[in-house]
């Protein structure tokens, strides 16, 4: 029996936005003690992964029956405010656009009511071949449902 206090913790789903929250290690931080500018795009890749684990879409699962894997196409990130070692942080992550093999999702890493960093990351799907894929369907109705928008049929 595995105790519930003893799996990692994850983020959760309030409305449409997803919440992960992370805090600030030592390794995280360069030699003044802020937050290493590449290890912000950690913080959000881990927090988009817990994002799609959550709204049931199987990375994993896909990736093993060979029907393909999400790479980043693209991704602009800017940097408002330094977090520090011990940091509390909140990466708040929303899909904002649905295409057939890709998807946006904007994200923003939160300490208190500060923003620290935001982004816009595009993910594509992409075949085993590395070609772009069409999104698995019931990844695409659950990325529609996500920004509000009615299925159809």
């Amino acid at each position: 029996m595995v105790n519930v206090e003893d799996q990692p913790r994850s983020g959760r789903f309030m409305g449409s936005e997803h919440r992960f929250p992370c805090r600030v290690y030592f390794e995280d931080t360069d030699l003044s003690g802020v937050v290493y500018h590449a290890n912000y795009l950690r913080f959000m890749e881990r927090a988009r992964s817990d994002m799609l684990r959550a709204a049931g879409i199987d990375q994993r699962g896909a990736y093993e029956a060979g029907e393909g894997v999400y790479a980043i196409t693209s991704l602009a990130i800017r940097y408002r405010a330094p977090a520090r070692l011990d940091d509390d942080l909140l990466i708040v992550s929303r899909v904002m656009d649905t295409k057939a093999v890709s998807c946006v999702i904007q994200q923003r890493v939160m300490r208190g009511g500060v923003l620290v960093a935001e982004a816009d990351v595009t993910a594509a799907f992409l075949s085993p071949e590395g070609k772009p894929r069409r999104q698995p369907q019931p990844w695409l109705e659950a990325f529609r449902r996500l920004q509000g928008e009615e299925e159809t049929v």
